[in-house]
């Protein structure tokens, strides 16, 4: 298998796209440390990964506080003795009631920069020296195909995620020399939580129609946007962050690749 005797990590694993990261990792024959603040979450998820046979661990991660990352690869360490791939994954849409907000509020763009950035140059640090030392690791951030544009009404979400596009790069140019990749996957459209906020924050705020569920405003983006005609899933996501953590991807850093059913960008 792609991952037999390898250690990942998964940031926000507990639920949506990161959840399914995490399950198509162990599917291939990883160790999968989940780390969220959602332990509960997160507990149900490594013990899906230990009934199919993989082994997996919880650890209780705030990725927007460096002490908190540097613990993640400790105990990762201590648990499995070593660290093969970090899959920056934790996101947010805004601060605490942001669905609510025809603007986005000073908090939001706090909220926003803090777990989609500044979440992954916490992690990024946190695990750099350690795969510098051993001259090998995989490292994919999650952003989204609305960091490849400017979003009416949701430019603190896109203007974080394009920021996570343009660190992974520069991270790619520092690591490449040490034998370490680093690339960046970008979803289009995938029904998750975070989705199920942004369909609310549109019904809530008149667009595009207040008589449709969240449900509904998402399918009808989906059936505006995506080419290809159906929705993302976290198993898409999934299959192509396995790729890039995989040694089949060993010539590939510093890219940005969309799994968004060939939407247009700006």
């Amino acid at each position: 298998m792609d991952f037999e005797d390898k250690t990942a990590i998964v940031t926000g694993g507990a639920k949506g796209i990161g959840r399914g990261i995490a399950l198509e990792l162990a599917r291939r024959g990883s160790n999968v440390v989940i780390a969220d603040l959602d332990e509960e979450a997160a507990r149900e998820v490594v013990a899906e990964i230990k009934s199919g046979g993989s082994q997996s661990y919880y650890c209780e991660t705030d990725v927007t506080q460096q002490w908190s990352t540097d613990d993640m690869i400790e105990v990762t360490i201590e648990e499995f003795g070593h660290v093969d791939v970090l899959v920056n994954n934790a996101g947010v849409g805004g601060a605490s009631g942001f669905t609510t907000r025809k603007t986005p509020s000073v908090e939001d763009w706090q909220a926003t920069f803090d777990v989609n950035v500044y979440g992954i140059v916490n992690g990024t640090q946190s695990v750099e020296s350690y795969m510098v030392e051993r001259g090998y690791g995989k490292i994919v951030n999650i952003a989204s195909v609305a960091g490849r544009g400017g979003r009416p009404g949701f430019a603190t979400y896109a203007a974080s995620k394009a920021a996570a596009i343009n660190v992974s790069q520069a991270w790619a140019f520092k690591l490449a020399p040490h034998g370490i990749n680093v690339n960046t996957v970008c979803p289009g459209l995938i029904w998750t939580p975070l989705w199920e906020s942004i369909a609310e924050r549109r019904k809530s705020t008149g667009q595009p129609s207040t008589g449709l569920t969240p449900r509904q405003i998402f399918q009808q983006t989906v059936s505006e946007l995506v080419p290809l005609g159906r929705e993302q899933t976290a198993d898409d996501v999934g299959n192509a962050v396995a790729f890039l953590a995989s040694d089949r991807a060993s010539s590939i850093t510093g890219q940005a690749l969309n799994v968004d059913g060939g939407i247009r960008q700006n």
